[in-house]
């Protein structure tokens, strides 16, 4: 009896080394040809919605490594499907297709083409490493033990996100994952690394429009006037206390005024001032209370100095919350591919957000961050840089790694284990 358990065990290592081998050797042959997918990315960005050459690139080798495509979904969004063997679960893995408004400056031969456009957060990175694991998984489908769902979506970047507008569109329906994967890039770790943590990964983000309204009149007589440069001055002083003040200190919470416009003249006190924020959480409570709070200070300030105001509060995506389980499938997997000393957990989670998080709102999800730095070769920008690149030798580990998570995945809803 033990050693007919022995023989299956070892059958099954067998088959998990195998395949995992596999894996790797064709991630190995495309590399050259990903890397192409995501310089031709770069070179031609495009804001969210409006995605359409990227997209139809996106499509193209899809369709050309046969796998079934929907385009158009939800605006430019791509959607794959590769089709298993059996009556079999579905995984879903996504990545984002938009640019930036930021100027390339970089002095690199596939630099973006497109003035003030540029490809500064890696979404090229994560729609080229999709594409190969398309193709690597396309050339094991015999072997996948269900389905893969291949979402491209549109309009991360913008502030009402893609990934709704994709979830509202069916993008997890017919057939319905039942977990969802994706990769981002992250300058602060090496090449070659794999960072991965269970529960809150990212921050929640909402965004708020202020605008104060004064008296104009003459400089040499603010006393006739009410300065709105003035009072815009003390709310946004005002406001950034609230953090330090009127939060709980145990979570974490970051309000940002990111423009300011007003005036039209240096001696005439301005009748009007606009301001543009950004409010970061982690907690949903600090969350829910932030629009409250905020109009309070500003009611308060503008009352007392004479003015009046307009508020818009708009909510944004939440927080992305990784699974557990799913966590630790990500963990053995970027073990396998990387080894254990080049996969990191995470201590925190980061105050920049991601609306990835609807998606695990929805369904379980995982979101892990891919090593994409190198300090020999001087590629250490951070993220939304004017000088943003990557080593893209992080094209093929970010392969392996989703190729082999899909495997697994696959295989433990099946009741297997590689």
């Amino acid at each position: 009896m033990k050693k007919q358990v022995k023989q299956c065990l070892d059958k099954a290592e067998e088959s998990r080394v195998n395949m995992l081998e596999k894996i790797v050797k064709k991630a190995e042959e495309i590399r050259d040809r990903v890397i192409k997918f995501r310089r031709e990315i770069h070179r031609n960005p495009e804001l969210g919605g409006s995605e359409e050459k990227t997209s139809a690139f996106v499509a193209g080798i899809l369709e050309d490594n046969d796998i079934e495509v929907k385009r158009g979904v939800a605006g430019y969004g791509v959607v794959g499907l590769l089709k298993g063997s059996g009556e079999a679960d579905t995984v879903a893995l996504r990545a984002d297709l938009d640019a930036l408004p930021i100027q390339d400056y970089k002095k690199v031969e596939y630099a973006s083409s497109v003035p003030g456009i540029m490809h500064a957060c890696g979404h090229d990175v994560h729609s080229a490493v999709l594409m190969g694991t398309a193709i690597v998984l396309g050339s094991l489908r015999e072997r996948l033990k269900g389905n893969v769902k291949f979402i491209f979506q549109p309009s991360e970047e913008r502030p009402t996100g893609g990934a709704d507008y994709m979830i509202k569109a069916g993008v997890l329906e017919d057939p319905a994952p039942s977990a969802i994967f994706a990769l981002h890039t992250f300058p602060e770790m090496q090449v070659g690394t794999i960072g991965h943590k269970a529960g809150i990964m990212t921050a929640s983000a909402d965004r708020f429009r202020i605008v104060i309204k004064g008296k104009s009149g003459h400089a040499s007589r603010p006393h006739q006037t009410v300065d709105a440069v003035l009072v815009s001055s003390m709310v946004i002083s005002a406001i950034h206390h609230i953090v330090t003040r009127r939060t709980d200190p145990i979570h974490p919470a970051v309000i940002s005024v990111g423009t300011i416009e007003g005036g039209s003249a240096p001696n005439v006190i301005a009748e009007v001032v606009e301001m543009r924020g950004t409010v970061r959480t982690l907690s949903p409570k600090t969350k829910k209370i932030m629009p409250a709070l905020i109009e309070k200070v500003i009611k308060g300030t503008t009352l007392t100095m004479g003015a009046t105001y307009e508020f818009l509060y708009e909510s944004g995506s939440p927080s992305v919350v990784n699974d557990w389980a799913l966590n630790q499938l990500a963990k053995r997997c970027a073990v396998d591919v990387v080894s254990a000393q080049n996969v990191f957990e995470l201590p925190d989670p980061i105050m920049g957000a991601e609306d990835f998080a609807y998606y695990s709102e929805k369904i379980p999800g995982m979101f892990i961050r891919l090593g994409t730095s190198n300090r020999e070769k001087g590629i250490m920008t951070p993220l939304h840089s004017s000088y943003f690149d990557v080593d893209e030798d992080a094209l093929a580990v970010g392969i392996k790694v989703m190729s082999w998570i899909a495997v697994n995945y696959l295989c433990s809803k099946a009741g297997e284990k590689l």
